[in-house]
């Protein structure tokens, strides 16, 4: 008998008899608690690596760990393979994405058996298959029915060299992640999830993270991005009678204001462009960043003169001008902000930049306010009002509440508070991935597909001789019958 252990035998030996006695497949019992174990679903690139290895070993110890405490253990197995990398490869390859994923599934599976885990392979899933993807599409419909689901225009990252949209996430450095390409600044109709309407409890739902480290906590509190300031309007000087909305969670700092800005995209910046070059100009340039935040923030911040001014709302006499500023998000709030250079780092150095007033209106407690001035660093910690007429001596948190008091009693202006998160956009525009569940009727508009014509597949007579997206130029498969008006 030799006394080294035979991995290959004795493996083969131990998988094939928990194969034959169904060791880890799992059925309804009442009697034993439940327990679920789920990895991430590998990616069928084609090969396993390291790092598949590492996180399907820690899933199964867990697995294994529970089964042996007596827990009724579901450790399920799948897929994830739609997606922009298998439609790339295929087109490499010069074959079609689904026969190259399965190649890749094939393979993959191999060598996952090989690791011996205790999988219920009889439960085991792939997104691209229409048996799976058709539940996608009722969740779609389901979420459409109830206001989940909408469509709308929006501003989105194009990668012009995969010819599709990227998330936030995947621009880095102003390039498409895969592409390296440059990413541009599109607008186009697209499909959204409204997760806004769940933002308050995914935020009470952190509280709840038991064990979670606070930085990664922290991390989605901040990706939510709760924060409540006031909505109020600026006066145009010219024309007499118009009005600008703009959005601040610092409406203590008003006395300190000393510019206003709107995105390249507000409507006020679009009207301008159709008349003045320059402008048009501005605004070209500003989309070349994309619209991911850690890219626009960045990034040197710059501004155009739109040659207009509004009206200060407690400092008569004073006006301030406005300008277009790369920085501004159409987004977030109303696409038009207040700078107050003093207290805020990215307001400074625009001011810096364009020579505008810097006026600190918020001074630490033990700080001389005749000696007090803010130089290359903006002051934005905690303190008492100065330089603020009715405000002066409020602490920052009774002078918010102050003003946002006086706008709403004068009816212009509303305390209001808005999140950072935004509607997830789940359009895309290649061939490989879940099809929509709508028909675009010309009489009738956006109509759902009926549920017992579910899934709608895939066409597979496809051809990627041709940029883009295969469906586009499909003889059929976009030509269907309308099921309200036929």
């Amino acid at each position: 008998m030799s006394d080294r252990y035979n991995v290959k035998e004795t493996e083969a030996r131990w998988q094939k008899a928990w194969d034959e006695k169904k060791c880890f497949e799992v059925t309804e019992s009442a009697a034993r608690p439940k327990y679920y174990t789920l990895a991430m679903f590998p990616y069928p690139s084609g090969k396993l690596h390291v790092g598949h290895m590492r996180n399907y070993t820690m899933s199964d110890i867990v697995a294994r760990y529970k089964r042996a405490r007596g827990y009724n253990v579901l450790n399920p197995m799948g897929w994830d393979a739609f997606g922009l990398p298998a439609e790339n490869a295929a087109m490499e390859n010069k074959t079609h994405p689904a026969k190259w994923t399965y190649a890749n599934i094939a393979a993959m599976k191999a060598d996952l058996k090989l690791m011996g885990l205790a999988i219920d392979w009889s439960r085991e899933i792939t997104t691209c298959a229409p048996d799976y993807y058709k539940h996608e599409q009722k969740f779609f419909l389901d979420f459409l029915r109830n206001g989940l689901a909408y469509q709308k225009e929006s501003f989105v990252n194009w990668d012009p060299i995969e010819n599709t949209v990227l998330a936030n996430e995947q621009v880095v450095d102003g390039r498409g992640w895969r592409s390296g390409a440059l990413v541009e600044r599109r607008k186009l109709k697209q499909w959204f999830l409204k997760i806004t309407a769940f933002a308050d409890d995914l935020l009470d739902g952190i509280k709840q993270l038991e064990g979670w480290p606070e930085k990664v906590r922290l991390m989605q509190e901040n990706w939510i991005g709760k924060s409540q300031g006031l909505k109020f309007f600026f006066e145009f000087t010219k024309p007499k009678g118009q009005r600008l909305e703009i959005y601040t969670t610092r409406p203590d700092t008003l006395f300190g204001a000393s510019f206003v800005a709107l995105s390249p995209d507000h409507p006020v910046a679009q009207k301008l462009a159709k008349n003045d070059t320059g402008v048009e100009a501005f605004i070209e340039k500003c989309r070349k960043l994309g619209t991911s935040e850690a890219v626009i923030e960045t990034a040197e911040k710059i501004g155009h003169d739109t040659g207009l001014t509004v009206v200060h709302p407690f400092i008569a006499g004073k006006t301030l001008r406005v300008f277009i500023a790369n920085f501004v998000l159409m987004e977030y709030g109303t696409g038009a902000i207040f700078g107050c250079p003093a207290h805020d780092q990215r307001d400074l150095d625009f001011a810096r930049k364009y020579n505008l007033d810097v006026v600190p209106v918020v001074i630490p407690e033990d700080k001389n306010p005749k000696e007090f001035a803010v130089d290359m660093e903006a002051y934005v910690g905690p303190g008492r009002l100065f330089n603020s007429d009715f405000l002066n001596g409020m602490s920052v948190e009774d002078a918010k509440a102050e003003v946002i008091r006086r706008f709403e009693s004068a009816k212009t202006g509303q305390g209001t508070t808005l999140y950072r998160l935004r509607d997830w956009g789940v359009s895309r525009q290649r061939y490989w991935g879940c099809p929509i569940p709508v028909i675009h009727c010309q009489a009738c508009g956006v109509v759902p597909v009926p549920e017992k014509d579910l899934p709608v597949t895939l066409p597979e007579d496809v051809a990627f001789d041709k940029p883009g997206n295969p469906i586009y130029n499909h003889p059929t498969w976009k030509k269907v019958n309308c099921p309200k008006c036929s």
